[in-house]
């Protein structure tokens, strides 16, 4: 594992006490729990056949997210939690042969998580940024994904390029902004699965007008996670388009 750099904003005490962790942990612990937070007993739950995966990912995330700008100096104590788990958790909600687009994939959530739980699903991980989609292809090749895919640039400069049965998005703006640039990538009863956060009711009603302007309809806030996670996950459902 490669440490944080020492111009990083982790305190001396911080760093002393990863490596004093590492330097006391048997070797099979390093090749799967690089990551500071320990794997929480939810990951298998959720990943079945897939966690050593999952594990790959995120010991290789933890390892270089910080210097790649992936993830913030503060993410280490709980990225599996609020990050790995909080995508995977998604994972019951994918239909199986669907096609779906995740918007802003970043380092990888929800888009490359679910990749690696649902391989019977196919991914469009949909990233401007070069650095991370650089990231994200590396992590296709070297975790052998067949079925995923990045595509650079942001969601608006694919309307009209494809379609999808499913889309998803995390952390990436308002509903009232990301609907606009999201429905037009969905096909006529597909559906949008978007993680939020405990402000969703007031983000719904902010976005009413949006709403009806693009034939939303069973409209749902499921909360996910509930017995496996501390902290559980909502997710704004809808499908677009006519009844029938």
């Amino acid at each position: 594992m490669t440490l944080p750099s020492a111009d990083t904003s982790l305190s001396h005490a911080v760093r002393a006490g990863i490596v004093a962790w590492l330097s006391e942990a048997p070797d099979s612990f390093h090749v799967k729990h690089v990551e500071f937070e320990t794997e929480p007993a939810a990951a298998v739950d959720l990943a079945g056949d897939r966690i050593k995966v999952l594990r790959e990912f995120t010991t290789d995330l933890a390892a270089r997210g910080e210097e790649l700008g992936l993830i913030g100096p503060l993410e280490l104590p709980r990225l599996w939690t609020r990050h790995v788990l909080n995508s995977a958790v998604l994972a019951p909600l994918i239909q199986s042969d669907a096609r779906v687009a995740d918007i802003g994939t970043g380092g990888g959530m929800p888009g490359l998580v679910l990749a690696i739980v649902r391989p019977d699903a196919h991914f469009l991980l949909v990233e401007p940024m070069e650095r991370r989609c650089i990231w994200l292809n590396e992590q296709i090749e070297r975790l052998g994904l067949s079925n995923a895919e990045v595509r650079r640039g942001r969601a608006e400069e694919f309307h009209g390029a494809f379609e999808v049965d499913q889309i998803t998005a995390r952390a990436v703006t308002a509903l009232r902004k990301l609907v606009p640039l999201t429905a037009p990538l969905v096909k006529d009863g597909g559906e949008m699965l978007f993680l939020k956060g405990a402000a969703i009711e007031n983000e719904i009603d902010a976005a009413e007008k949006v709403l009806r302007k693009y034939r939303l309809r069973d409209i749902t806030i499921e909360e996910l996670g509930k017995g496996q996670l501390a902290e559980t996950t909502r997710v704004f459902r809808a499908r677009l388009g006519s009844h029938g």
